[in-house]
């Protein structure tokens, strides 16, 4: 079955077959979606079909994905997805929410969402025969990216702003790739990334540029849909809080959610509630101007993985929440390092840009935006391993105490 048909141009609408680009559209730079058949993925597959699949993985959803199946079982890169949801009754409780579900991305392979991304372009590099991969991040994606590219016996080259967490940089390392770290921004690492890919004939996974990055990101909504929406029986339309930076993965999700709805799988569209930090807030405030039109910022959060100057699939991920009845929220770094602590509370531990979806969901009941009735799950898209630094901004230091009862009993007083 030929599920994948060619691009679509987020901005202009103009069409391509699949062999015509790769990219951006070359009429305007914009974002392409990939079109799907959906007309012969309903003919061939049922709901029921995917659901019964033994395949845990992001690879249950192969007949929805534009890519074949990729082979090297037995790696990494067949476990990424499934990730689990939790239901923390207690935080329920405090937050006076009837529902609440925490979606733990921290515990794919290279402990981050951008797993997804990452193995399905390498399922797509693969299929193009290309010998070497290569990215722009601030450490997850790089990561993900080297992480797929060793499991399936690819080359992978990795931009990283030389500020990137120590912890991001070794992950690269380890995996094998060939790591430069720019003297510079996010954003300038982006661009020398373009070029060496143009340069030397490299297949290019950079956020919101290479199309089949959100096709990989989608698959969460098709979990979401699954542990979630077909799971339980909700009154009213699920709450899902995501961090953004770039913009690509809350567009991904987006997308997932259309397909599923495309397909007559999915009745009710979700609400998308899009989280920024207040120094990286592009979208938010494109949001807050009714525009669709994005104005840079000098990016400035100790959230690395949503610090960006100009996100390059702000378009896309404005629209998931205009188009769902969602909305935008910004948060300061400290409610951020707050919600990293409250979040350790109940055994989930996130690094600074996970931790900005519950701030902002936190926000958004304190502001109205939704109510106690509504159901949310926010998206915890990383390892609080990943930037250790950050965590212990969050929490108190240990105390250092002399090894005799009477001093860990002062310490204790003190810790009441």
């Amino acid at each position: 079955m030929r599920k994948f048909v060619g691009y679509r141009c987020s901005v202009c609408g103009q069409e391509y077959g699949p062999e015509e680009v790769t990219y951006l559209c070359p009429k305007d730079n914009g974002s392409l979606d990939v079109v799907l058949d959906y007309a012969a993925i309903k003919g061939s597959t049922r709901p029921g079909d995917v659901q019964a699949s033994p395949d845990f993985s992001i690879w249950r959803y192969l007949p929805l994905l534009p890519v074949g199946d990729p082979g090297f079982r037995g790696t990494p890169l067949r476990a990424v997805g499934w990730t689990p949801v939790y239901t923390p009754k207690n935080l329920a409780r405090k937050l006076n929410l009837r529902q609440i579900w925490i979606k733990d991305e921290s515990r794919n392979p290279t402990a981050s969402f951008k797993d997804r991304a990452s193995a399905v372009v390498v399922a797509r590099a693969r299929e193009i025969k290309a010998a070497v991969v290569v990215t722009a991040s601030t450490g997850n994606a790089g990561a993900a990216l080297a992480g797929m590219a060793a499991a399936a016996e690819l080359s992978a080259v990795i931009f990283a702003p030389k500020s990137a967490p120590p912890a991001k940089v070794a992950q690269l390392l380890v995996y094998g790739a060939r790591v430069m770290l720019v003297d510079g921004s996010y954003d300038d690492a982006v661009k020398i990334s373009g070029q060496a890919a143009a340069e030397f004939g490299w297949y290019c996974r950079n956020t919101g540029y290479n199309p089949f990055t959100a096709e990989g990101k989608k698959t969460a909504a098709f979990e979401i849909w699954e542990q979630v929406l077909a799971a339980e029986k909700l009154e009213r339309p699920l709450c899902v809080f995501i961090p953004v930076g770039d913009g690509n993965i809350i567009a991904g999700i987006h997308k997932g959610f259309k397909d599923l709805h495309q397909l007559g799988w999915l009745e009710r569209m979700p609400r998308i509630f899009g989280v920024q930090a207040e120094g990286s807030a592009s979208v938010a405030n494109a949001f807050e101007a009714g525009s669709e039109v994005m104005q840079a910022v000098e990016a400035n959060t100790l959230a690395d993985s949503i610090s960006v100057n100009m996100p390059n699939d702000g378009l896309r991920a404005l629209r998931a929440a205009t188009q769902t009845g969602g909305s935008y929220i910004k948060v300061t770094d400290a409610q951020i390092l707050a919600a990293i602590a409250e979040l350790g509370r109940y055994g989930i531990f996130s690094e600074p840009a996970a931790a900005a979806a519950f701030a902002g969901l936190r926000k958004a009941l304190e502001s109205g935006l939704i109510g106690a009735g509504d159901p949310v799950l926010a998206l915890n898209t990383g390892s609080g391993l990943k930037d250790v630094n950050a965590a212990r901004r969050a929490v108190a230091e240990a105390p250092i105490i002399e090894p005799r009862m009477s001093a860990l009993r002062r310490a204790l007083e003190v810790m009441h």
